[in-house]
């Protein structure tokens, strides 16, 4: 990663999209039990408990969704992925040693996405930034050493 508007993908664009749709969702409901003490009026500590609990997850529903803002921001300032070396953003069809070819995606954070994705900063993810089809790259695994080489850059139908 460059440090500065890193670009994402089509594919994790529309994931971030979608949660944070899922997260507005998530804090409306929280948000309805918060007005009037959310129609429970007894006041007892249990009850102020409740709702500082609500309050808590209201502020982490916001904090997630500013995080998500903010990135859409700064994918829209860094462009389009890159298509003649791979970067984040990037879709890249390899062929692993074993003759098996796959298409991944280079992101930033894996569990926004599906098992298609890798993260720049996996030992494959680095491997393959800055590269360009053709190239074979070399990296650690937790089996040991492994290679493969970039055979696209871009989707593949």
């Amino acid at each position: 990663m460059t440090g500065g508007p890193e670009p994402i993908s089509a594919v994790a664009r529309e994931a971030l999209e979608r949660e944070l749709d899922d997260l507005r969702t998530e804090r409306e409901a929280v948000a309805v039990t918060l007005k009037d003490g959310g129609g429970d009026q007894t006041g007892d500590r249990a009850d102020q408990a409740d709702e500082l609990e609500r309050a808590t997850e209201l502020d982490r529903l916001d904090r997630r969704m500013d995080d998500i803002r903010g990135r859409l921001r700064e994918a829209d300032a860094a462009g389009a992925p890159p298509t003649d070396a791979v970067g984040v953003g990037s879709t890249v069809t390899v062929r692993f040693e074993d003759g098996t070819e796959t298409t991944v995606q280079i992101g930033e954070v894996a569990a926004v996405l599906d098992r298609t994705m890798v993260t720049a900063d996996s030992p494959l993810g680095g491997a393959l930034l800055g590269r360009r089809a053709g190239d074979t790259v070399r990296y650690v695994t937790p089996e040991g050493p492994a290679s493969a080489v970039v055979l696209s850059l871009g989707d593949r139908a």
